[in-house]
């Protein structure tokens, strides 16, 4: 029985037509095929009307037609079921109401677009176009203004590295060949065979394999007949051969045609004339760059910059700028040989245009602009500039004389070209050039102090007086004058020179400058002239100045000449200020610290010689005069100094100590003992009494020492270094208890020394109670508020006994309580892990950018991580902060020790020992130290350099 098979037919009766339901196409007519024609009735176009005319209602709503596929939509209208759908589901809700827009939108959302609407839009448009126009720049200047302060706040990853990439700079070839090579990236999933993808191998490798397994073929490229498939056929010889590929193909035949191929193309670009190749090794665009233009500017900006410039010469031809213009332009934009053009043409056009000349001969290669230079000076024979320009084109010495001589015949009183043809001359001819010079030029200095130099002494003095006959109004003839009788040995004539210098300029009208005048002194100096130097100083350094302002100007010139480095004016001005100001110490101060650190010895003693009888009452100038004498080993002549100190100051507690200090310098401690003695007696202090004590005590006196503490202390309770002498003789003994009493008692008596409270703490640290300690801080801080040394010394104690949890947030309150200490921020940087030093580095600079401290802190963290030319730079910073911070120092020997050589070790030691320091942690723990009580400088510096610990 067969199954049930539909019917051919009705398979073709349930098959849908493509054309059902979709419209007609574009003019088309039913049953035009057949013969049939159009029509239209009544119905569709209405009474009387064809159908080809235009409606007379132009303003009738729009028909709803259905939109055909490909149909445009007029910009603003939506397709008829679009709007239909609006209007049903239109939201008449109280909440969708708005005063001005109505119901959902605009009140005229339903109206037909037309042409007017158009209209409007577009007018809208372009004025929203003009005011977007307007606001772009502001909107550009925010827009980046924004991004800016995004860059700030969010930097890119490149800006962030951007140091550390500007340091590869430095790293040598070996290093880089010692960065180890990347490793596996992927994660242990990936990396674990485990979990590794395994592809099978198809079976067409596997037959291959069992193929060559049994010795058939193999596969491989033979160097004379290429490469052979797998597959085995027979050759005419009866061997088994593998199948060649098609045209039997010749990897070797084919590398060697490629090599062919690349040499025929080389031999094309190659030069036929000298077989050089003008191929750009840097790249493939050396011709085709040679025509683009050499400005970022569109070739349409270039034709109408073009058209411009042509307008220009044509209107008016003989405008020199015009064609200049036109040439620079040609010539920017690659076209040389169109500005060499249009350059000559300007030449016929202005020929009495030098910078047309000078344009053309500048755009001439050398051998044409000679002759363009040469009909330039046919054209225009007085022109400096022309007749230098063709010297310059000249390559022998002897056709540029010969060039400026033929200027001078046309130029004679040009004072330039006088001066480029000496230059070029001999001495000698030199001479007789500038004789004839003088005459042409007479109102030259140049010229005349020239030719003042090349004379002799008699003949100068004669052309410097022409000269001052010639030129009564200028100070450099006189000047000059006064250095050639210097030279020459008559002293005299300098400062009287000068004298009437000033009165010639002031009686021919001149203004006597002073800063000018002041200058020309430096200047002098500088020469070499001395005395010509003083005598302008002394000549005018009282021009201008009132009486009362006289001391102050003069001290700022004396510092601003010593600034400069002229060592003699500010020597001069000195001389001055000590004539006119004999009485004021300050004066004299000033003079010998000028002289102590730019003099010699026998000056700053000559200066204090007079200074001390002048000012006898002051007593840092005996000081000085005694020290200057005990450093020369001139103990003697020091003694006699401060004798008679003592005879002008009776009960100088200064000259007393000095007295003793001398004494003990120089192991007189019997003298020093009488002089202590002498000085409680006539002149009692509490720093005499600590000076007798402590001389005791670092002779190893201690009940001597003991026995005057006790006196001492009765007399003045109120002086803590006593207590602090008490406590450390105590401390040297082992008597524990003892030195806590003694600071104890003191603290009743001085509750707002520091060191004294930081003493008593150390003292319980030491003896173990560690409480204790915490709880005298913490009094002291009560009794001293916003005191950094004693949160520092808190924060310490915590560190020492590891209790580093403790110390941060304390480190926290301590910043609070005192956010612009140095010592905390430099104690902080430190505290922190590596990461972050750096940024609490920059947050110190920002709080006191000037602190010793923390620019010690700063140079420390650049030694670690190894820059060594920024530490050092570093390191200077801080010494020049403050000198008297030994610590910096100390740390600076120790870098030098490690990184520099002998010559950057002495240089540091030397400028310790002229800065003297006294302060710093590191320091006064050395220096402070009574065993260590005779050491100097140097010898400070070693120990405390060498028990630093290198910083990490």
């Amino acid at each position: 029985m067969l199954p049930n098979v539909p019917h051919p037919g009705a398979l073709v009766s349930k098959k849908k037509k493509a054309f059902i339901g979709l419209p007609a196409p574009l003019g088309y007519v039913a049953g035009v095929g057949r013969g049939a024609t159009g029509f239209t009735t009544r119905s569709d176009i209405g009474p009387a009307r064809d159908p080809s005319d235009v409606p007379d209602d132009r303003h009738a709503p729009p028909k709803k037609v259905a939109k055909k596929p490909g149909m445009p939509t007029i910009p603003g209208q939506k397709p008829v079921d679009a709007v239909e759908e609006d209007e049903e589901e239109e939201d008449l809700n109280d909440s969708n109401y708005d005063e001005f827009a109505g119901y959902g939108g605009s009140l005229f959302g339903k109206d037909p677009y037309d042409k007017d609407d158009e209209e409007a839009d577009a007018i809208y448009e372009g004025i929203d176009r003009r005011m977007d126009e307007k606001r772009k720049q502001y909107r550009e200047e925010k827009h980046k203004r924004v991004l800016e302060k995004f860059r700030q706040e969010r930097p890119k990853i490149q800006q962030q590295f951007s140091d550390l990439k500007r340091e590869l700079a430095s790293v040598s070839e070996q290093d880089w060949l010692n960065i180890p090579e990347v490793g596996d990236s992927r994660n242990k999933k990936q990396r674990n065979p485990k979990y590794e993808k395994i592809t099978p191998v198809p079976d067409s490798i596997l037959a291959q394999r069992a193929t060559l397994a049994s010795g058939e073929t193999l596969t491989a490229i033979d160097p004379k007949t290429g490469l052979r498939t797998p597959f085995p056929t027979a050759s005419t010889s009866g061997t088994s051969t593998g199948l060649l590929t098609p045209g039997d193909l010749d990897l070797r035949k084919i590398g060697q045609a490629r090599n062919t191929l690349m040499d025929i193309k080389l031999n094309q670009v190659s030069d036929s004339v000298s077989g050089q190749t003008v191929v750009d090794p840097k790249g493939y665009l050396t011709d085709l760059q040679s025509m683009i233009p050499r400005v970022g500017a569109d070739i349409n900006d270039i034709k109408k910059a073009r058209l411009l410039l042509k307008s220009v010469r044509e209107t008016n031809p003989n405008h020199p700028p015009a064609w200049i213009a036109s040439a620079g332009f040609e010539e920017v934009t690659g076209k040389l040989q169109t500005a060499r053009n249009l350059i000559m043409k300007g030449c016929e056009m202005c020929p009495n245009s030098e910078d047309v000349w000078l344009e053309a001969a500048r755009l001439q290669p050398p051998d044409l602009a000679k002759s363009v230079v040469a009909e330039a000076a046919r054209q225009i024979p007085t022109s400096v500039r022309i007749w230098i320009r063709a010297a310059d084109l000249e390559v022998e010495l002897k056709a540029k004389k010969k060039i400026f001589r033929k200027a001078l015949e046309h130029i004679p009183n040009s004072v330039r070209l006088w001066k480029a043809a000496v230059e070029l001359e001999e001495p000698e001819d030199a001479r007789i050039l500038l004789s004839r010079a003088v005459e042409c030029c007479p109102t030259s200095v140049e010229l005349w102090l020239a030719l003042a130099r090349l004379e002799n002494y008699e003949n100068a003095r004669k052309v410097l007086n022409k000269a001052r006959e010639n030129i009564p109004t200028d100070r450099q003839i006189w000047i000059t004058a006064a250095k050639l009788e210097e030279a020459h040995g008559n002293n005299h004539m300098v400062d009287k020179i000068v004298d009437r210098a000033l009165q010639s300029l002031n009686a021919n009208g001149v203004e006597i400058n002073r800063e000018h005048w002041l200058q020309d002194a430096i200047d002098t100096e500088k020469a070499g002239s001395k005395l010509t130097c003083r005598a302008i100083v002394k000549a005018v350094i009282g021009i201008g100045i009132e009486d009362e302002d006289k001391k102050h100007t003069w001290m700022n010139d004396a510092e601003t000449f010593a600034i400069q480095g002229a060592i003699e004016s500010a020597r001069s001005v000195y001389t001055i200020l000590i004539n006119t100001f004999s009485k004021k110490k300050s004066v004299w101060f000033a003079a010998a610290d000028f002289e102590r650190s730019y003099g010699s010895r026998e000056d700053l003693e000559n200066i204090l010689h007079e200074a001390v009888k002048c000012c006898p009452t002051a007593e840092v100038l005996w000081l000085m005069y005694a020290k200057s004498k005990w450093l020369a080993n001139d103990v003697p002549s020091a003694r006699k100094i401060l004798a008679d100190a003592f005879k002008c100051n009776p009960n100088s507690e200064e000259m007393w100590l000095a007295a003793v200090k001398l004494e003990s310098e120089n192991e007189e401690y019997e003298r020093a003992r009488k002089l202590l003695a002498q000085a409680r007696s006539s002149a009692p202090t509490a720093r005499v009494a600590m000076k007798s004590v402590k001389l005791e005590w670092a002779l190893g006196k201690l009940d001597a020492a003991k026995q005057l503490l006790e006196q001492s202390l009765k007399d003045y309770p109120t002086f803590p270094k006593l207590w602090m002498i008490r406590g450390q003789i105590a401390e040297q003994e082992g008597h524990t208890e003892d030195a806590k009493f003694t600071y104890n008692q003191a603290l009743k008596y001085n509750p707002t020394s520091i060191p004294l409270w930081i003493l008593l703490s150390r003292v319980e640290e030491k003896s173990g109670n560690l409480i204790k300690s915490r709880s005298i801080l913490e009094k002291s801080r009560l009794r001293n508020p916003k005191t950094a040394e004693l949160w520092l010394e808190a924060i310490r104690v915590e560190m020492r006994s590891g209790n580093r949890d403790i110390a941060m947030p304390m480190m926290a309150k301590a910043m609070q309580e005192c956010p612009n200490s140095g010592i905390l921020w430099a104690e902080l940087i430190f505290m922190e892990n590596r990461p972050q030093r750096r940024s609490k580095s920059y947050d110190a600079l920002k709080r006191c950018d000037n602190d010793s401290h923390v620019v010690l802190a700063c140079s420390k963290l650049f030694w670690i991580e190894r820059k060594i030319v920024k530490a050092r730079e570093w390191f200077n910073r801080t010494v020049k902060i403050d000198p008297n911070f030994g610590d910096s120092w100390a740390y600076f020997y120790k870098f030098e020790l490690m990184f520099g050589n002998e010559e950057e070790q002495d240089s540091v030691i030397q400028r310790c020992i002229k800065a003297e320091p006294r302060h710093g942690e590191e320091w006064c723990k050395v220096s402070k130290d009574i065993k260590n009580w005779k050491l100097k400088i140097t010898d400070i510096l070693e120990i405390v350099a060498n028990s630093l610990p290198i910083p990490s």
